[in-house]
């Protein structure tokens, strides 16, 4: 019995040990410096930007009044969201005759390929930051003395930068755009009980665009933050390395032919 349970222990102890030794192995002061903590930045406000756009959900109505007594207001709710394929979202547009009494309508429009590279950008550096988090603090060695680690690092934060300011622009037109066809002014024209005398439409409330809104604000924050670590990656390459020696190397050369020049008489 005494076996069993000093083997039971061990087994329980031994998943903590090796938390405690991957914890203990963590060069936590990395993220003091520059090179971490904007690492750390970016993994948070990567959760923004695709956690933003990717949870926006929306209402917009209108409200159909027929001019026949037998027929009572209508009242029009469409709600869309992320990815934005407003085409296929349908709703009911009321008749004002006694034949039907409605017909499926859809929104204009579809937004959903802006909407889902944001998205997709924002994933994609997520898992990016939370790699180059822990290479930094538990290989940290290993990053400063391969140099083959700092150059992929800088490729793709520059290709990061790149996309983030191209996401973060094509979304806010696109958003633009869905503002434009969510509007309760566009789906009472878009309805064509709306033309006629037989009918009365009036524009519901306005959707609420503010979660959407952070999300472009969140797209240039990202791409400030990942063009402001280009620098302090390419501190971290043999680019930077070779242009200091060659600076210092250039110094006493000059030092030497100044002092040459000043021998002479």
């Amino acid at each position: 019995m005494s076996s069993t349970e000093s083997s039971s222990r061990t087994a329980d102890k031994s998943p903590r040990q090796q938390v405690d030794r991957l914890l203990v192995g963590l060069h936590w002061r990395r993220l003091e410096e520059p090179l971490g903590f904007i690492k750390v930045l970016q993994w948070l406000f990567a959760i923004f930007a695709f956690g933003s756009c990717g949870s926006y959900s929306g209402e917009t109505g209108a409200t159909v009044r027929c001019n026949n007594e037998a027929k009572d207001v209508s009242a029009i709710i469409v709600s869309f969201g992320y990815p934005f394929r407003l085409n296929r979202v349908q709703y009911e547009m009321p008749l004002c005759d006694d034949e039907s009494t409605s017909k499926t309508m859809h929104l204009m429009g579809d937004f959903s390929a802006p909407a889902e590279f944001f998205v997709t950008l924002g994933i994609f550096s997520f898992f990016y930051t939370i790699a180059a988090l822990v290479i930094y603090l538990r290989f940290h060695k290993l990053y400063t003395e391969n140099r083959r680690f700092p150059l992929v690092d800088f490729c793709v934060t520059v290709s990061f930068t790149f996309f983030w300011l191209v996401a973060a622009a094509a979304w806010g037109k696109g958003l633009t755009d869905v503002k434009g066809a969510t509007r309760p002014s566009s789906l009472t024209a878009a309805m064509s009980v709306c033309h006629g005398e037989e009918a009365v439409c009036s524009a519901g409330a306005t959707p609420s665009m503010g979660l959407a809104n952070i999300s472009v604000l969140f797209g240039f924050i990202n791409f400030f933050l990942w063009a402001g670590n280009c620098w302090f990656v390419f501190k971290e390459t043999p680019w930077h390395g070779q242009g200091q020696d060659q600076g210092q190397g250039a110094s006493p050369e000059s030092a030497a032919e100044q002092g040459a020049v000043e021998k002479q008489p």
